[in-house]
């Protein structure tokens, strides 16, 4: 059984509350309000960031070349083309780079953030990972299954391209290589104490991305 299946089945609970989040489930329904998914998409962009200091933080925790030249070109991808998508896509819902950059961060992505970073600099590799994972392999995950729901991908659905980004192939690839990456990583036997260790970062994780989707709705303006 794969590692990432041990952790979901473990944090089976948080797990499937950040999967089936209501923001996501009103995005396949086309229903989000706009200002939700304009809030999550400044923050996830400021959270881009910090993902990305993650991974260079990743290149000085590996043990190897390889496992360094891989990080690194995760790193390119995310600074050299992510970035710049994430902002094309800002800019179809209103959004400049001027004000992507003014925005402060949100508590929960400043939360969310610092727990990711701290998790590598306290831990190994494996740790790092593990803290990445529910937001590398759970966006693959989520989009996947919102792509099969009948007219989520239909052009009147303001977020079928979100949802088809991550759906699409590319991604999902990224998303099975994160899945291999952990089982890699880890040693041949985890003892107990050692996976409920793994568990506890890979559900606090979890947790923050569900308050991350939480945020959109908050922020809502009252009517």
């Amino acid at each position: 059984m794969k590692l990432f299946d041990r952790l979901k089945d473990a944090a089976s609970e948080s797990w499937r509350e950040y999967t089936h989040h209501s923001f996501v489930e009103q995005m396949a329904a086309g229903t989000l309000p706009k200002e939700a998914f304009q809030t999550y998409l400044v923050q996830d962009y400021l959270f881009l960031i910090d993902f990305s200091r993650a991974y260079a933080l990743a290149i000085y925790k590996s043990r190897n070349l390889k496992q360094m030249r891989s990080n690194l070109l995760g790193l390119k991808g995310l600074l050299e083309v992510e970035m710049d998508l994430h902002v094309r896509i800002c800019e179809r819902w209103g959004l400049s780079p001027a004000d992507l950059e003014q925005t402060p961060l949100e508590t929960e992505t400043l939360a969310y953030t610092s727990y990711v970073l701290e998790a590598g600099m306290r831990g190994d590799l494996l740790d790092l990972k593990i803290a990445l994972a529910p937001c590398v392999i759970g966006y693959g995950e989520i989009a996947e299954r919102l792509a099969e729901v009948p007219g989520a991908l239909a052009k009147d659905n303001p977020y079928a391209e979100w949802i088809s980004e991550y759906a699409g192939a590319e991604y999902q690839e990224l998303r099975s290589h994160a899945i291999a990456e952990l089982d890699e990583l880890a040693p041949s036997h985890i003892e107990a104490d050692q996976f409920q260790r793994l568990v506890t970062i890979f559900d606090q994780a979890t947790r923050l991305e569900t308050d991350f989707w939480q945020m959109g709705l908050k922020r809502l303006p009252t009517r």
